[in-house]
C-alpha cells in the first residue's frame, strides 16, 4: 500500500512540474511569437521609410455605435449587429494635417488616443496597411471598406456605402492559407493594403517581402478610384474600414482579440510625388449557385398554421418582409446613404418601405434623411402580447455560414439582441413534429415575460436606454444571412425563402 501511494504522489508531483514547465514553455513560445511579429513589423516600417514613405501608426478598436448613441455623439446606432462587435480601422491624418475637435471627441469616447480617425480621406497615391493576426477561430470574419460621406453639389452627405467585395475568412491569403489556399485563416499572420494605385501596393509589397512577410500572405484592397473622389481637400471622400468577426468558438479568446488586436494600422504616404498607376474596379464574386430553398414553401407554410392555431386566442398580424439594405453602388450612384451593407451578406427586414437613417451631426446638422417606418409596431409587456419570429434555417440548407435576426428600436436603430442559428436548433420540432423537413426551420419568441415553457425565447429588455427598447418604441426586426460556402460571398435573393414574423396582440 505504501508503495501505491509512493506512486501515486510521485505521478501528482511529475504533473504539477512538468505542467508548469509545459506551461512556462507555452508562454515563453508565445512571448518569443509576439517579440519576432513586433520586430516584422518595425523591420517592414523601416523598409517602407528607406523606399521614401511616411509611415505612420494607427490603432483599432471596437466601434460601439451604442455607447456613442447613449453619449449624445450618434443619433442612430445605425443598424449595430448584436451578434459581434466590429472593429474599426483609427488612421492618422495625412501629413501636415489635424483630425477635427468634433472626430477627436469621439475616439476619446471609445478609449483611442492619438492623432487619428475612423473617418479618414487619402490621397491617390497614399495606402493604409493592416499588418498582424487575424480573429481567432469564429464561425466568420471580413476586412471591408467603406464611402463614408461624400460632397453631392453643395451637400456633404453621409452614404456608409461599401464598394467592391471584402476579405473573407474563405478567401484571405494568410499564413495558414497562402495564395488563398484551403487551411487554417484564424490566428494567422496577414497583411492588407488598401490603395487606388498599382505602383504604391507593388512598392508596399516589396518592403514587406524584405522584412519577412511572404508574397503569398499579402492581400491589396482596391480603392476604384473611377467612382471615388480620392485625395485631401474638403470635397473628398471619406472613408472607413472595418473587421466582422462573428461567433467565436472560444468567447474569451474572441474578447481579447477584440480588446487588445495583435495588428498594427499604418498610413503610408510617398515623399515625392509619383507617377500614378491607379487600378481598374475590381473584378467581384458572383452570387448564386441556381440551388434555391423553395422546395421548403409548403414545409414554412405548414408551420406558420401550426404557429397561429397554437396562439389563436390571440389577434394575429404578420409583418411584411423585404430587403432591407440596397448594395453600396447603388447608394454611391443615387446619394443616399445605405447603412454599411457588406456583399457577404443578404438583408431582410420587417418592413415594406426604404428607410434612411439620420446624418451624423459632426458632418452636416442641417442635412437629415427621411425616418420612414411602415409598419410601426410596439411591443408592450400584457403576456398576450409577443412577436413570433420564423423561417428556414439557411445554415442548415447550406445557403449560409452563418444567420441572425435582431429587434431594433425604429427611431434610434438600437440593435439590442441578435438570435443566431446557433439558438434554432429543435425550436421547430415541437410545431412539426411528423414532418422530417422541421430540422430546415426555426421558429423564435420575443416576449417581454418568457414562462418556464418558452425555450425559445427572448425577453425584449426595456427602461436600459440605447441598450433596451421602451413599451411605447416603434420597432423591426432585422435579418442578416452570412456568405454561401461555395459562391464565397452572399446567397442570391433570389435563391433564400424570406424568413416571417407575426405580431400578437390581446383579443379585445
Amino acid at each position: 500500500m505504501k508503495n501505491y501511494l509512493v506512486v501515486i504522489l510521485l505521478g501528482v508531483l511529475f504533473s504539477i512540474f512538468t505542467g508548469t514547465a509545459l506551461a512556462q514553455d507555452m508562454e515563453t513560445n508565445d512571448t518569443e511569437a509576439n517579440i519576432t511579429e513586433a520586430n516584422d513589423t518595425e523591420a517592414f516600417r523601416q523598409a517602407l521609410e528607406q523606399d521614401g514613405f511616411t509611415v505612420q501608426e494607427g490603432d483599432l478598436g471596437f466601434f460601439d455605435t451604442i455607447r456613442l448613441l447613449e453619449e449624445g455623439v450618434l443619433p442612430s446606432a445605425y443598424g449595430n449587429n448584436p451578434t459581434t462587435k466590429y472593429l474599426i480601422y483609427f488612421v492618422p491624418p495625412a501629413p501636415g494635417y489635424e483630425v477635427d475637435e468634433r472626430i477627436s471627441g469621439l475616439t476619446s469616447i471609445l478609449g483611442i488616443g492619438g492623432n487619428t480617425t475612423p473617418f479618414w480621406n487619402l490621397g491617390p497615391d497614399e495606402a493604409v496597411v493592416f499588418v498582424g493576426r487575424t480573429p481567432p477561430e469564429c464561425r466568420y470574419f471580413s476586412y471591408d471598406n467603406y464611402l463614408i460621406h461624400r460632397t453631392v453639389g453643395n451637400e456633404r452627405r453621409w452614404l456608409f456605402a461599401n464598394f467592391a467585395d471584402p476579405i473573407n475568412n474563405l478567401v484571405i491569403k494568410t499564413e495558414g492559407t497562402p495564395d488563398g489556399q484551403l487551411g487554417n485563416p484564424f490566428d494567422q499572420r496577414t497583411v492588407i493594403i488598401i490603395t487606388a494605385d498599382r505602383g504604391i501596393d507593388q512598392r508596399i509589397r516589396d518592403a514587406a517581402q524584405s522584412a519577412g512577410y511572404s508574397n503569398n500572405t499579402i492581400n491589396t484592397q482596391v480603392l476604384p478610384s473611377v467612382i471615388l473622389n480620392m485625395g485631401l481637400d474638403n470635397d473628398s471622400d471619406t472613408f472607413a474600414s472595418f473587421i466582422r468577426p462573428a461567433l467565436f468558438n472560444d468567447a474569451q479568446a474572441g474578447e481579447n482579440y477584440i480588446n487588445n488586436t495583435p495588428a498594427t494600422v499604418f498610413r503610408i504616404t510617398p515623399n515625392n510625388t509619383t507617377e500614378l498607376d491607379p487600378y481598374d474596379y475590381p473584378e467581384l464574386r458572383v452570387r448564386g449557385t441556381g440551388q434555391t430553398e423553395f422546395d421548403l414553401t409548403d414545409d414554412l407554410e405548414e408551420l406558420r398554421i401550426a404557429i397561429i392555431n397554437k396562439y389563436n386566442g390571440s389577434n394575429a398580424t404578420e409583418l411584411p418582409i423585404s430587403m432591407w439594405a440596397s448594395v453600396g453602388t447603388d447608394a454611391i450612384q443615387r446619394g443616399i446613404n445605405v447603412l454599411g451593407p457588406n456583399n457577404d451578406a443578404a438583408y431582410l427586414w420587417t418592413a415594406n418601405q426604404t428607410i434612411s437613417s439620420p446624418t451624423p451631426p459632426f458632418f452636416d446638422t442641417s442635412q437629415y434623411y427621411p425616418f420612414l417606418r411602415d409598419p410601426a409596431i410596439t411591443l408592450g409587456n400584457d403576456s398576450d402580447e409577443f412577436i413570433i419570429v420564423y423561417g428556414v434555417n439557411h445554415v442548415a440548407t447550406g445557403k449560409a455560414t452563418y444567420s441572425n435576426f435582431a429587434i431594433y428600436g425604429a427611431d434610434t436603430w438600437n440593435g439590442v439582441r441578435a438570435i443566431s442559428d446557433a439558438d434554432f436548433s429543435g425550436s421547430a420540432e415541437e410545431y412539426l413534429p411528423d414532418n422530417p423537413n422541421a430540422k430546415y426551420l426555426y421558429v423564435y419568441k420575443l416576449a417581454r415575460n418568457c414562462t418556464e415553457d418558452d425555450q425559445y425565447c427572448y425577453e425584449v429588455p426595456y427602461g436600459q436606454g440605447a441598450r433596451g427598447i421602451e413599451l411605447d418604441q416603434p420597432l423591426f426586426i432585422g435579418f442578416r444571412i452570412y456568405l454561401e460556402n461555395t459562391t464565397k460571398t452572399g446567397p442570391a435573393y433570389s435563391e433564400i425563402v424570406y424568413d416571417r414574423a407575426i405580431k400578437f396582440d390581446p383579443q379585445d
